[in-house]
């Protein structure tokens, strides 16, 4: 049986906002189980809920109704608190302090003793790729800088589980390079993470599993392999040999996208059609090579499921 890092069972959430203080639903019933040791991506446009839901997972803010637990613990738990690392969207860093002694005034909250302080700031330098920048003030640091040693911030209690929101925001190329290079050696090290992004490609690259929320309920759940795998949009069929007039006749039902060495390359236009593409090939005594499944890709995926919310 797989062991719960995170556990959510009908989360409810409202605000009140506004100068009337009108009542508006983050949350309507989410539902989320994250494994131990597994990196989950969370996704949602803007005004979804992620922020939301990260934040009840964290104890700073509390459900209307519902249940959660971290590592078998209410979030308010100060016991689960230590177990926790947190890298918020827009993090507030104290610009004129070196990253040393950042880390340093953070490792104090924990209660690290001065040894232990020195040891793991050594160590989360190195891991974070900034152990010549340790004495540099971080108002000198560039943007993928300060988000590796938010990075660092965030483990310096060494954490079970590492909340990040958004991580990949505002950054270049080799900055979300060097973000994911140290989320796999987190993962290596068995940290559960759960981060946010609307960077959907890093979330292929690193997630496990993903989670979709959008309007505050949750649309999909699961590993990117069987989300997508289900989710076929067309069907790709080579064909050897055959002429122009097998062509014209599989015309009302599939697509020629390219002819190559005898070779023509069909997209089936329905579903339903397969069997009838596959009728009319054998019939002109031509060779089917390969019938491939087109699937979604994780942006397609994301944005049907938003559209499904937009007025037709």
């Amino acid at each position: 049986m797989t062991e719960h890092a995170v556990y959510l069972r009908s989360v409810f959430k409202s605000f009140h906002t506004g100068f009337f203080m009108k009542k508006t639903k983050a949350l309507s019933g989410v539902s989320l189980e994250i494994h131990k040791g597994e990196v989950f991506g969370y996704l949602g446009p803007n005004g979804s809920g992620k922020t939301t839901t990260l934040k009840l997972i964290m104890g700073i803010i509390f459900p209307d109704k519902g249940v959660i637990r971290v590592m078998n613990r209410l979030p308010k738990d100060i016991l689960a608190k230590e177990k926790i690392g947190f890298l918020p969207e827009s993090p507030y860093f104290y610009e004129y302090l070196t990253a040393r002694e950042f880390l340093d005034f953070y490792a104090r909250l924990f209660n690290l003793s001065a040894a232990a302080r020195k040891d793991r700031i050594r160590r989360l330098l190195a891991l974070v790729g900034l152990e010549e920048k340790g004495d540099t003030a971080l108002r000198l640091y560039s943007k993928g800088m300060l988000q590796r040693i938010g990075i660092a911030q965030a483990l310096i209690n060494d954490p079970e589980l590492i909340i990040m929101d958004e991580p990949m925001t505002g950054l270049d190329p080799l900055g979300r390079a060097e973000v994911k290079q140290i989320i796999h050696s987190l993962k290596d090290r068995g940290k559960t993470i759960i981060f946010s992004s609307h960077i959907l490609p890093d979330v292929e690259a690193l997630a496990d599993r993903v989670g979709i929320v959008v309007n505050g309920t949750i649309r999909d759940v699961g590993k990117l392999d069987e989300l997508l795998g289900k989710r076929i949009k067309a069907m790709d069929i080579t064909v050897r040999g055959g002429d122009e007039t097998m062509v014209g006749q599989l015309s009302d039902y599939a697509v020629l996208k390219r002819s190559v060495d005898e070779r023509y390359i069909f997209s089936i236009k329905k579903m339903d059609y397969v069997n009838k593409v596959i009728d009319i090939v054998r019939w002109f005594d031509a060779k089917i090579e390969t019938v491939e499944p087109i699937r979604m890709t994780l942006e397609e995926l994301f944005i049907s499921e938003i559209k499904k919310d937009v007025p037709s």
